[in-house]
């Protein structure tokens, strides 16, 4: 698939998500998501994020090339995060 719309890259460097202050999520196993069009983005595993400080959003999408998206809040901090909970199988990992 040498013209994939997106593809994943894996990376060990340490990536850390605060807001307000708050560390929301500290990982060095991100996948970085590069989608032709878009900056990167990092996505981070859920063990490594304070999910017990996230509520689900009611803010539903759906993405051809990633699936349906669920999002999550932080207090008044509307749609902060996101996760692919069942991601479509048409990315690369390169």
């Amino acid at each position: 698939m040498q013209n994939a719309r997106i593809t994943l890259h894996p990376t060990n460097k340490r990536m850390q998500v605060r807001v307000d202050g708050v560390l929301l999520a500290d990982s060095s196993n991100t996948l970085e998501l590069r989608e032709h069009g878009y900056p990167p983005r990092h996505y981070f595993p859920c063990e490594d994020m304070r999910m017990d400080l996230l509520t689900v959003s009611e803010k539903t999408t759906y993405c051809p090339f990633k699936g349906h998206t669920v999002y999550f809040s932080l207090g008044e901090r509307r749609d902060i995060a996101w996760s692919y909970e069942e991601p479509v199988e048409l990315s690369r990992v390169g």
